[in-house]
């Protein structure tokens, strides 16, 4: 009994056993995860929305571009350690894997520092450059500055649930998370509704929450010895494994920039349309994520399940594992679509009790519906790619689809359905420009994955910079 319990709470092995069943069983309790770590931000918003006011709702969901935007460091980051602990931890290569696991946590707070310094200079400045309104922009930056101060927790918990979750354990993350989003709960009713304290009571009961989820997931790692061991030594970054990391991270990094300056350029058409329809969406956002979750979870699934077996050298293995992981993926993401889609307008009044933002709000989310399922395609495919080493066809997938496709679109949209009615064009142009990105994006990442150039990329036995810093590590020990 304790040998099962240990299997199930430990690090999995995904390069035996059954595709199906090690698919499912990774992917349950991180589904579940990633819909809770949704509740913080959604928690946010409803709190706000009911006892401040559509203003507040409005000036959180103005946040969300420019928090993306500066947690790029940490994008880059997180992908790059990600696929680097799920192939070493399938390759059973220890000391590799703790050296990557040292050298991460040691770059997450050189960046969380940087970032926390960057994004409290530039969020005024740039808010004003979107065209925030008047109305909004003060609650916006005061939320934004909170949140900035305390990036670490948010940083922390992100990377090091990344890590567990690379060498196969994604339920001791989710333990951890629905503790800390009950606390989130508590924490915004108490700071908001009871202290006054409006969007920055919203905001620092999430910095308290992440923070302590970070720490429980940083006592989780270092308890597990069996697996890696953290020293001291090991914190110092490794020359070599940085910059395979960097190698890894990069196009990441660089798709999350793209993506987050595109949706900043549309989020600057989105303030020209007034507060209501920033309060829409944001309550758009909020649902969208939801939506997106199990697109999100399968695609995570796949990468750590492609990345332990192609370190494995089981690449027949990793490649048989797109039919299991879309099957699955888009029936969930169905099933979870239908039921937002019939319970959509109870849905949007939980954030506002105003009739017209709710109407709207369900209205666009019925032209995004059909989406969620391409986008099943993209992100479990990409998931695929990406454990693999792969990180730059999903990046070009996302420069087309969202730089070239989307925000031109959009634009172009708006200025053709201008009228006396709508000066500014029709706001339903944001949702069909992203819809038509979202289904020309899974059919271009199908095309690339049918290639199976990706099958190539692994590093365990393949990258020279990795086999120069074994070497390197040999030499040290010796």
């Amino acid at each position: 009994m304790a040998f099962s319990l240990k299997n199930f709470f430990g690090a999995q092995d995904m390069t035996i056993g059954s595709t199906w069943h090690k698919l499912a069983a990774f992917s349950i309790p991180l589904l579940i995860g990633n819909i809770v770590q949704q509740m913080y931000s959604t928690v946010d918003a409803i709190v706000v929305g009911h006892y401040v006011g559509d203003a507040a709702l409005a000036a959180v969901g103005s946040s969300f571009t420019m928090i993306n935007l500066l947690l790029i460091l940490f994008m880059g980051i997180a992908t790059g350690a990600g696929i680097m602990v799920s192939q070493y931890f399938g390759a059973k290569d220890r000391m590799l894997l703790s050296k990557t696991i040292g050298s991460t946590l040691t770059l997450t707070v050189f960046c969380s520092i940087l970032i926390m310094i960057v994004g409290a200079l530039i969020t005024r400045p740039l808010l004003k450059l979107l065209n925030t309104p008047d109305d909004v922009i003060d609650m916006c930056a005061e939320y934004l500055i909170i949140l900035f101060t305390g990036i670490s927790g948010i940083a922390f918990y992100n990377l090091i649930s990344g890590i567990l979750r690379g060498m196969g354990d994604s339920l001791m993350p989710l333990v951890f998370l629905i503790v800390t989003c009950a606390l989130n709960t508590v924490l915004d009713l108490l700071f908001v509704a009871v202290f006054n304290w409006g969007v920055a009571g919203a905001a620092w009961a999430t910095v308290i929450a992440q923070l302590i989820s970070s720490v429980l997931c940083l006592l989780r790692l270092t308890s597990m010895k069996d697996v890696f061991e953290l020293k001291l030594s090991h914190l110092k970054p490794n020359k070599e494994l940085c910059l395979s990391l960097a190698r890894l991270g990069l196009p990441a990094a660089l798709t999350q920039m793209i993506f987050s300056l595109a949706n900043i350029v549309v989020q600057s058409l989105t303030n020209l349309f007034g507060t209501d329809v920033i309060a829409s969406s944001t309550i758009i956002m909020r649902v969208d994520g939801f939506a997106m979750m199990p697109n999100f979870t399968f695609g995570m699934a796949m990468a750590t399940f492609v990345g332990q077996n192609i370190g494995a050298g089981k690449t027949e293995r990793a490649a048989k594992s797109s039919r299991p992981g879309l099957i699955m993926g888009i029936g969930v993401s169905a099933i979870l679509v239908g039921g937002i889609l019939i319970f959509g307008r109870s849905l949007m009044r939980v954030f506002t009790e105003t009739q017209t933002i709710i109407d709207f709000s369900y209205s666009m989310m019925c032209i995004l519906a059909l989406g969620y399922i391409a986008m099943g395609v993209t992100q479990i495919l990409s998931g695929a790619m990406r454990g693999a080493g792969d990180t730059m066809s999903p990046m070009w997938v996302s420069i087309i689809s969202t730089v070239i496709i989307r925000t031109p679109l959009a634009y172009l949209l708006a200025f053709m359905t201008r009228s006396e009615s709508y000066p500014e064009g029709r706001p339903e142009v944001l949702f069909i420009s992203l819809l038509i990105s979202w289904v020309l994006g899974a059919v271009i990442t199908s095309v690339i994955y049918s290639r199976g150039k990706w099958k190539s990329k692994g590093l365990v036995k393949a990258d020279p910079i990795l086999e120069a810093a074994v070497f390197s590590h040999v030499s040290e020990e010796n």
